[in-house]
């Protein structure tokens, strides 16, 4: 089943959800009052467009019957000359509401667009010291070259300020059916003003090579024979679906949720609550990864200035892909259409955007007990809510998982290509893959903005740790364990690292109620604990990508402070995100606050992983901790077959 953009829209006497996403129609009326509003020239371009969310306070407080506000944030670019504002549109009143007029020297610039590929190539090819350096490589016919436009960072270059700028690396394609990332021109780096359409410059290294041998991973003289021993398995489900899609909610198993989506973000999820004794306790009010950054920890002119903010700069959700029933998703699958904008303000449905579906993850509980005779084993199950986007090179698969239990888990699945270029042996920082072609190490860093509303809107956070407790009174025999309890204050102490070794987590608590115990009712962000930002805190990524030097953040709930890095992060000089959010060390114990996690991966790319690179997984966990009163679960039927899965006297039986 394929759920069609406008779902949960509102009909008849119901309005649209204040959360609901952006329809097609909502963002033709966007353009149509931009145009109204004299805001649009044939050199206009449209990015980051977004429904601009009401007040929490607000939603909350919605009755369902009378609409609020919809409000759309789209970033304008001049191309002719280059210019960018900022501007809020009221759908409502058919209005524009606020304009920001931002100066591209101190701010950035916007994303890429669409059409800055061919203009790249088209200028690029056109360049005689780009051509005499391909030629040296043995590259003499051009119209085979694949040209990359990648985003240039921020490296001090004075031409740069204030125009929009590529740095170009290019591949050799030998025909149409093989891909080109096996033969990179190697040693070739053009960087590119896209503003003066110009090149600026052209570097060169020593790598003088084009890599010969295929990467075409589907051709049978690289992968060999297909295997004829591998059985299909299939799932089904023969009484149907256990969850609903009703008004744009997902419910299931007490679980509640409003799935979004947006061409920045890509999925995100509102309202999630779990109902408890009849009644819906929230613990999310939304959730999204708001940035990833990619840094290449090569230092030579080739990857040097490789950090891509691939949301920021990309506009990740924009470049998901339509799902397949059996490949992305496997069972009883439900597909949700998404609507994006593209860089003329025309709408865009993407779909089977979002795949939903539910999956059997092995035991949930099992006890033999010595005493009764009996033996009674439950499974558990996950909601499985998910997307996949595809930037260049690299796929990544974001999958949020709803568990039984009250479990939430986010993970990342990353595979695709790695990122190529020739080697000849000499670079400390690269591994070899096939015979002068290598890759350099590099970092997938994300950042998961989560508003948590852990049983309303007054939380607290606190850093737990295990501690060893030394031999002496009270502690006799020296075997005594400890935990460490830590309240962060305020937005300063709330920057904190994970420590795997001290089985370090952060507790996110109300300030409101208790369980049954006394206790505070809470979940706990359970962090993988993997390397942030392995960069030096002088270097121009740090100041970038400072969100990634830290895997913990709590700032104060505020409507517009969505972007870990800055709202405009490409050529963005840093300092803008995260730091600017927590300058004034605002207090978050008992208030609204929202959690920044970074998680990611640190890659030293293998042979393996050539020419396509089997799935690696990075994610995090939040578990609820005190906000039950018991184990949720106890009430899973023992579905069993064909005799269910128990031994012995049952209760029920006795």
């Amino acid at each position: 089943m394929t759920i069609p953009a406008t779902s949960g829209t509102g009909s008849g006497t119901t309005a649209a959800h204040p959360l609901a996403m952006l329809t097609p129609g909502e963002i033709d009326a966007t353009r149509a009052v931009l145009e109204r509003a004299g805001l649009v020239t044939a050199a206009t371009r449209f990015s980051y467009v977004l429904l601009r969310e009401p007040s929490k306070e607000d939603v909350l407080a919605w009755d369902g019957k009378s609409p609020l506000p919809r409000e759309v944030s789209v970033l304008l670019t001049e191309l002719e000359p280059l210019g960018l504002s900022t501007v809020v549109v009221d759908l409502t009143a058919g209005e524009v509401v606020s304009r920001t007029v931002l100066d591209p020297a101190e701010t950035g610039v916007g994303p890429c667009l669409d059409e800055d590929y061919d203009l790249v190539e088209e200028i690029v090819k056109a360049d005689q010291r780009w051509l005499d350096a391909v030629a040296k490589r043995g590259v003499h016919d051009v119209g085979n070259v694949r040209v990359v436009p990648l985003t240039a960072g921020v490296f001090g270059y004075e031409d740069e300020v204030g125009v929009r700028v590529y740095r170009v690396l290019a591949f050799y394609q030998p025909d149409k059916e093989t891909p080109p990332w096996a033969h990179p021109v190697g040693g070739v780096i053009a960087h590119v003003d896209v503003t003066g359409r110009r090149v600026l410059r052209v570097l060169e290294t020593a790598v003088e090579h084009v890599p010969t041998e295929s990467g075409d991973y589907l051709h049978e003289s690289v992968r060999g024979p297909l295997r004829t021993d591998l059985k299909p398995i299939s799932v089904t489900q023969p009484e149907g679906v256990s969850f609903t899609w009703e008004d744009g909610v997902l419910s299931w198993q007490n679980w509640r949720l409003r799935p979004g989506f947006n061409a920045r973000e890509g999925l995100t999820l509102h309202q999630v609550s779990f109902t408890d004794g009849g009644v819906a306790r929230p613990i999310l009010y939304r959730a999204s990864v708001a940035e990833m950054v990619v840094n290449y920890g090569d230092p030579g002119p080739t990857h040097g200035w490789q950090n891509y903010f691939d949301l920021g700069e990309y506009q990740l959700g924009r470049l998901a892909g339509s799902l397949e029933p059996g490949c992305d998703c496997l069972g009883e699958i439900t597909y949700i259409d998404a609507v994006v904008a593209d860089d003329h303000l025309r709408p865009q449905v993407i779909r089977n955007a979002i795949c939903v579906h539910e999956e059997d993850t092995g035991v949930l509980w099992k006890h033999s007990d010595l005493f009764t005779g009996t033996s009674e084993t439950r499974r558990q199950r996950r909601l499985v809510v998910s997307y996949f986007g595809t930037i260049g090179n690299y796929d990544y698969g974001f999958y949020w998982y709803f568990f039984l239990d009250g479990t939430i888990e986010l993970e990342v699945k990353a595979t695709g290509v790695p990122f190529p270029s020739g080697y000849d042996g000499e670079d400390p920082y690269f591994a070899e893959l096939a015979p002068g072609l290598g890759a350099p190490v590099h970092q997938h860093l994300f950042s998961a903005r989560l508003d948590l509303t852990v049983d309303g809107l007054r939380n607290h956070v606190e850093e737990l740790e295990a501690a060893p407790v030394p031999m002496g009174e009270g502690n006799p025999w020296g075997n005594a364990i400890a935990r460490k309890r830590t309240r962060l204050r305020t937005e300063h102490e709330a920057q904190r690292l994970a420590a795997n070794h001290l089985d370090r987590v952060w507790t996110i608590s109300s300030s409101e109620r208790t369980n049954r115990l006394g206790k505070p009712t809470s979940y706990v962000l359970h962090p993988q604990g993997k390397p942030v930002l392995l960069v030096d805190e002088a270097s121009s990524i740090a100041r970038r990508a400072a969100f990634a030097r830290k895997h913990l953040w709590v700032t104060r709930y505020d409507r517009d402070e969505l972007w870990p890095a800055g709202y405009t992060v490409n050529q963005n000089p840093g300092g803008d995100g995260l730091p600017a959010y927590t300058a004034g060390d605002r207090p978050i114990d008992g208030e609204d606050v929202v959690l920044w996690h970074t998680f990611g991966l640190t890659h030293f790319v293998r042979t393996e992983d050539w020419p396509v690179m089997p799935v690696d997984h990075t994610g995090f966990t939040l578990k609820p901790d005190g906000f039950f009163d018991r184990n949720p679960t106890l009430d899973v039927p023992d579905l069993g077959a064909p005799h269910g899965c128990h031994g012995g006297p049952r209760k029920e039986d006795r």
